[in-house]
């Protein structure tokens, strides 16, 4: 397969999910040989998300006024961020024009697999002439897949572990702690929360934000301990989710690395809309990572992932730990057994015309 030349957009919404998506397709593609020019709008999370940078890949900042760059052979617009009219200009004057892609939002609702690879002709504005395309990433094999850059670590949660305890911020942790990442929205439901973990010692791992800033404000239960962690590169991040006894994790890139690079279960903290769509999303997801459980096991950790999206109480304790590390196990292998993503979007790109 020859090296291609790739745009990709991508607009900083909130918190870190898009450029975190946007930053490990870059990679991965630069990884494989391409170029790729990272257009976006606020890269201030790269300095301690990427630090190194990456083969292949450029960081173009988007402003106001682009600079007029003659586009790549494939221009991926990430989460429905049309690039800048002058820019689908020239793409539409380009020949061959490249493939435009609209890298969409993850779902597991029935969606994601009707829409995924569909062809939206543009017949007006300065696109006009040129085909898009939408990618869906998704669970199944009839959607595009997941980013599993960095996947291996959860291969080897022990060593995972030692690099954990080496770390100069973790100095003081006991080494026989429970150890729980909480890397949810300042909204998480917490006090049901923290007595469902009480009892056992636990390191509560808390990465920056305002959930951190509402924890060391909260009484905590006995047991439980709070560590404040600074912002860590992705690679560190997937090898303290491989390192970790439980994850909760929020929006989209989380969300991934957690069902990818660890073993222990997850728990889920989608990001809430105001119409309630983030519950049949959840649901849609629970549907598929449930399935085939034991009803008592399936009831308690749909409990839980509700819990932390504040649609159900706490229950007193979490799900027995051995049947829901079994559990997600075994849907963490059903994954990785699918094409990744960066392989589907490669072929995927190879099929179209231009």
């Amino acid at each position: 397969m020859r090296a291609w030349r790739w745009d990709l957009f991508c607009r900083v919404i909130d918190n870190f999910g898009d450029v975190g998506v946007c930053w490990r397709l870059a990679a991965e593609l630069g990884a494989r040989g391409h170029a790729v020019r990272l257009w976006i709008d606020d890269a201030s999370a790269l300095a301690w998300m990427a630090p190194q940078g990456a083969p292949g890949v450029t960081v173009q900042p988007w402003g106001d006024q682009p600079p007029d760059l003659p586009p790549g052979d494939v221009v991926v617009e990430a989460f429905g961020c049309t690039p800048p009219p002058g820019f689908v200009a020239r793409m539409a004057a380009a020949t061959p024009p490249p493939v435009w892609i609209n890298l969409e939002y993850l779902s597991a609702e029935p969606y994601a697999e009707r829409s995924h690879g569909l062809r939206s002709p543009q017949f007006a504005g300065p696109g006009a002439g040129l085909d898009k395309w939408f990618f869906y990433p998704g669970f199944t094999p009839a959607t595009g897949g997941l980013l599993q850059d960095g996947a291996a670590v959860g291969d080897d949660p022990a060593g995972a572990r030692g690099w954990l305890r080496a770390q100069p911020w973790a100095e003081g942790w006991r080494e026989s702690d429970r150890l729980v990442l909480l890397f949810g929205y300042a909204s998480l439901p917490l006090p049901g929360l923290l007595q469902a973990l009480a009892g056992p010692p636990t390191t509560l791992l808390l990465p920056p934000g305002g959930l951190c800033d509402r924890l060391q404000a909260e009484p905590l239960p006995a047991g439980l301990r709070l560590a404040a962690l600074p912002h860590v590169s992705q690679p560190e991040f997937d090898r303290m989710l491989a390192a970790t006894d439980l994850n909760l994790v929020r929006g989209e890139d989380s969300f991934v690395r957690a069902q990818l690079c660890a073993t222990a279960p997850f728990l889920w903290q989608i990001y809430p809309q105001d119409d309630g769509a983030h519950a049949l999303k959840l649901e849609a997801f629970l549907d598929r990572y449930l399935a085939g459980s034991p009803p008592a096991l399936v009831g308690a950790v749909r409990q839980c992932f509700h819990a932390a999206n504040g649609l159900a109480p706490w229950p007193s304790a979490l799900p027995e730990p051995a049947a829901w590390r079994a559990l997600h196990q075994a849907w963490r292998a059903r994954l990785r057994a699918q094409d990744d993503l960066c392989t589907q979007l490669l072929r995927f790109v190879k099929g179209r015309p231009g």
